[in-house]
């Protein structure tokens, strides 16, 4: 698994911890460059059930209405490079963080929209 990390996320912090991801920085690009860049050489895992997760909207920006049209930025690039498209889960803030943990590698960018975060799940090239 690899995130792509916006500028908020604590890269770092998780990174720095033994047996941790390993961390890249690309500060000054967008994720979506990024993962347009990336899905052009990695294929997601067509085998699992989600190849894409995100991290969800808290309660209480939900209750706001909060939109994120970083998210449907994604969809496109995911499914101009996968066929079929991709599936999606959304994934609780803390638990992604989790997640993330167990990363091979987390890349971490100068994006800076909110809940920008996404971790692919890679498949075989």
């Amino acid at each position: 698994m690899y995130v792509l990390a916006d500028i908020n996320f604590p890269t770092h912090t998780i990174c720095s911890k033994e047996g941790g991801p390993k961390e890249y920085r690309a500060d000054g690009l967008s994720i979506p460059v990024l993962l347009d860049a990336i899905l052009t050489l990695m294929p997601l895992d067509t085998y699992s059930k989600h190849q894409v997760q995100l991290m969800d909207k808290t309660a209480s920006d939900k209750a706001k209405g909060l939109q994120v049209p970083i998210w449907e930025e994604y969809r496109k690039i995911c499914d101009k490079h996968q066929q079929p498209p991709i599936n999606r889960e959304m994934v609780e803030r803390f638990e992604f963080y989790e997640k993330a943990k167990k990363a091979y590698a987390i890349i971490h960018t100068g994006e800076t929209a909110a809940y920008g975060n996404i971790l692919l799940k890679r498949g075989v090239c």
